[in-house]
């Protein structure tokens, strides 16, 4: 297809488009993302001469997780997909949940990342000595081999600090760096949330560096006008009660009031390790 009647950049697009795109458009399977743990397809949708590429993770291709054993990770990738657009911050690519050619299963657009950058590099980084330095938050000394450790910092970035608040109210599982992705236009997206909403705390990521610092102002606001959302009979309630348990969802609730009462991002629990394995 001319690469005139292609959808343009994210962010150019309006959100109803592309949600109508990928839940009507023609799936048409052209790869598989091999390093996935799961079954990760790479696909083109097409509706209405328009075209775009997207990522197709089938429910029939998870792997089933003791912890996670209610509804499926696609389910949980969709819910991530509302909270994040609820927050006014469009942090995760656009996700629907559909049929396809190997049955239901999550479809996200595609997020094409700058030639030659690798996902989440420039944002983490391995450091001499204790000090994070000008620009950089520590996360944790890290063994690099020869008995020799180092300090993982992450970047002192407004977007990563954003998508620390998003993980800490959907419970993320696994933020790794791999799952960071900067879009061309300047934009940050967060993928993969697969591992998300379960009711006990299972927040480990790689976005540790403003534990227990207060929120931001605007944090506190978005937390505030998401606590709305999720009232009893409100739409965002209503549509994440598809996706997820009662039970998850009340979690939810109390997560980010529990973020608004105390007014500072979360600490590790010492309860669950809080970096994920591997952290790429």
């Amino acid at each position: 297809m001319p690469a005139s009647e292609r959808l343009p950049a994210p962010g150019v697009t309006a959100t109803g488009d592309l949600e109508e795109l990928l839940a009507k458009g023609e799936l048409t399977v052209v790869g598989r993302i091999r390093e996935a743990s799961n079954a990760v397809l790479l696909c083109t949708v097409t509706y209405q001469g328009v075209s775009a590429d997207c990522v197709y993770k089938p429910v029939k291709g998870e792997r089933p997780l003791w912890d996670f054993p209610d509804g499926n990770l696609a389910q949980r990738e969709v819910a991530a997909y509302l909270v994040s657009e609820a927050t006014g911050w469009g942090l995760v690519p656009t996700t629907v949940l559909r049929d396809g050619p190997y049955g239901e299963g999550m479809v996200q657009r595609w997020i094409e990342t700058p030639e030659g950058e690798t996902p989440g590099a420039a944002m983490l980084a391995l450091v001499e000595g204790e000090e994070a330095g000008e620009g950089w938050k520590p996360v944790a000394f890290a063994e690099v081999g020869e008995g020799r450790t180092a300090l993982l910092v992450h970047a002192d970035d407004p977007r990563l600090r954003r998508l620390s608040v998003l993980d800490a109210v959907i419970n993320n599982g696994d933020r790794k760096g791999g799952h960071l992705l900067p879009a061309p236009d300047g934009r940050l997206y967060g993928i993969d949330h697969g591992v998300s909403f379960h009711a006990e705390d299972k927040l480990r990521t790689l976005l540790w560096g403003w534990a227990g610092e207060p929120l931001t102002d605007e944090a506190r606001r978005v937390l505030a006008s998401l606590a709305a959302g999720l009232a009893e009979g409100a739409p965002l309630a209503t549509r994440l009660a598809e996706l997820i348990t009662e039970v998850e969802l009340a979690a939810v609730r109390d997560r980010v009031a529990h973020l608004l009462r105390t007014g500072t991002h979360p600490q590790p629990s010492g309860q669950w390790p809080s970096i994920p394995w591997p952290p790429v």
